[in-house]
Order: structure tokens, then C-alpha cells, then sequence
């Protein structure tokens, strides 16, 4: 009976448009080494006169692995922890971390200070103490972010050029929001959970993206990653217009090593998580 099953689905007529070829990280677990298993570490990180809070994925294996930045949100409601789980996986250790004000680290919220968090989250991986009993390779590292997060990273990957590469899922481009009515950003950041900041309002938010509206605009930092192995994956959101925005500069600059991707569906890749994973592992 079960083998008529699994010939009969074998049979069905999967469209061909369906996605990428499935790693067989997403669904399968890798070998168990009882000498190097895999592991979830607790880390407090440095950063702005605190300690943020942050858990590292270990892959299996002896290492040193590639190491992945994962950087969520406002206010990070998801934090593709599934996303991590595949990456470690197919062999990279994954550092997940919360901005300051955010999700229980201390001090208070401002997007200036995630910016900070991402470079502090860098150093800490590239400290040889913190490389060796983390099994991460420093010298292979790239930054992902979703959302605000993908902000952060487009930002973080700009000026950091020891990066091996970098990923924006669904980016928000503060820039761009801090060009609108202050009542109309106010409105939009008030929406995005306000439960899981400190120290903050959307008022608070709004100013600092007004005051700071060219700094935090990421299409300026274009010229800054015509050489960067860089994947904007968009979707059905509303925001696809902001990450074009960049892709568009990028290659009028002559950047080659860019990667776009757009698929139907909302801001959290709800009904296209296994397309999600397979995207970004290949």
C-alpha cells in the first residue's frame, strides 16, 4: 500500500515553475558527530556599554564553518528561526542576536544603535576567543536580514567589504519612510508591535527616521556594493518598490554579483517557507 503511494505522488504533475531544486538540509538532518554535535549556545555580545542578547546555532562538525549573521525586524516578529535551523543544517553556524530595547536586550530602541549591534555582532564573531569556541570561521561570513533587518544589512554589507556576501529579505528602507508626513510614519511604526520595545515610542521612531532620512536612505549606499555578492529577494508586500530602488542603482553602477528574486506572497514568506530556505541555501 505505501509503495502505491508513493508512486502515485512520484506521478503527479508538479508544475515546473514550482522553485528551485529542495537541499536535502531543508528536510534532512546531517550525520550525528558525538565528538563536534551540534549545538545552541546562549551569548551576551558587547555593544553600546551592554551585553545583547544572542544565540548562536553551531553546526556539527569540527569547523571552523561559515557563520551567518541573522538579523531581524521591527519589532521581529519573525525571526526565521526555521531559516537558521536549515543553515545549520547544510553546515553554517547561525548567530541570532536582539538590538538593544529590543526583545529583553537592555537600553533603549533606536535604529541608529541596530546599526551598531550588527558591527558589534561582526566583531564578536571575529574575536579568535569567541571563533574557537563557536566553531566559526571568521574569515567566512555574511550578514541576512528580513524587513528592518534587511535595512540593517544592506547598511552593515556597505561598509563592511570583509563580508563574503550578504541577503535582504523583504527590506524596509527607513530612508524612504522617514520621507513621509511624520503622522503617516508614525502610524506605520505604531503597527509593528510596540510590546517588544524599550525606551521608544513611534513617536520617538518616527523622528529619528525624519532627522536622519538621507543617512538611513540604503539606495545611497549603492556605489558602495557594485562588488558585493548581494540576494534581495522581494514579494507582494508593498515594499518591493523600495529594494528596486536599489537593485536599479546597483546595476546602473555596473554591479555584477547581484541576485534579485520576487514571489507572490506576503511580508513573511508565510505559504513559501521551503522556498525561502532553498533560495538561500543555493
Amino acid at each position: 500500500m505505501r509503495l502505491w503511494i508513493a508512486a502515485a505522488l512520484l506521478a503527479l504533475p508538479f508544475p515546473a515553475t514550482a522553485g528551485p531544486d529542495i537541499p536535502a538540509a531543508i528536510y534532512t538532518d546531517p550525520a550525528p558527530d558525538k565528538t563536534h554535535p551540534a549545538a545552541m549556545e546562549v551569548v551576551h555580545i558587547p555593544s553600546g556599554g551592554v551585553e545583547i542578547n544572542g544565540v548562536v546555532y553551531i553546526a556539527a562538525g569540527t569547523g571552523p564553518h561559515p557563520t551567518v549573521v541573522l538579523c531581524h525586524g521591527l519589532p521581529g516578529n519573525e525571526k526565521n528561526l526555521d531559516l537558521a535551523q536549515a543553515m545549520r543544517r547544510a553546515g553554517w553556524t547561525v548567530i541570532t542576536f536582539n538590538y538593544r530595547g529590543s526583545w529583553g536586550s537592555p537600553g533603549a530602541y533606536r535604529f541608529a544603535q541596530n546599526l551598531e549591534d550588527a558591527d558589534a555582532v561582526l566583531a564578536f564573531a571575529r574575536d579568535p576567543a569567541n571563533a574557537a569556541k563557536l566553531r566559526i570561521d571568521p574569515k567566512r561570513l555574511v550578514i541576512i536580514g528580513h524587513s528592518m533587518g534587511g535595512w540593517v544589512t544592506e547598511l552593515t554589507a556597505a561598509h563592511d567589504k570583509q563580508l563574503l556576501g550578504a541577503a535582504m529579505i523583504l527590506a524596509g528602507n527607513m530612508g524612504l519612510i522617514g520621507r513621509a508626513p511624520r503622522d503617516q510614519a508614525i502610524a506605520l511604526l505604531r503597527d509593528n508591535g510596540m510590546e517588544a520595545l524599550a525606551g521608544t515610542t513611534p513617536e520617538t521612531m518616527a523622528d529619528e527616521i525624519i532627522a536622519n532620512r538621507d543617512r538611513f536612505d540604503f539606495a545611497k549606499a549603492a556605489p558602495e556594493l557594485l562588488d558585493t555578492n548581494l540576494f534581495v529577494l522581494t514579494s507582494d508586500d508593498g515594499l518591493a518598490a523600495m529594494s528596486d530602488g536599489l537593485t536599479k542603482a546597483i546595476a546602473a553602477g555596473g554591479g555584477t554579483k547581484l541576485k534579485t528574486l520576487h514571489v507572490a506572497t506576503d511580508h513573511s514568506w508565510s505559504d513559501e517557507r521551503v522556498r525561502l530556505h532553498a533560495e538561500v541555501l543555493g
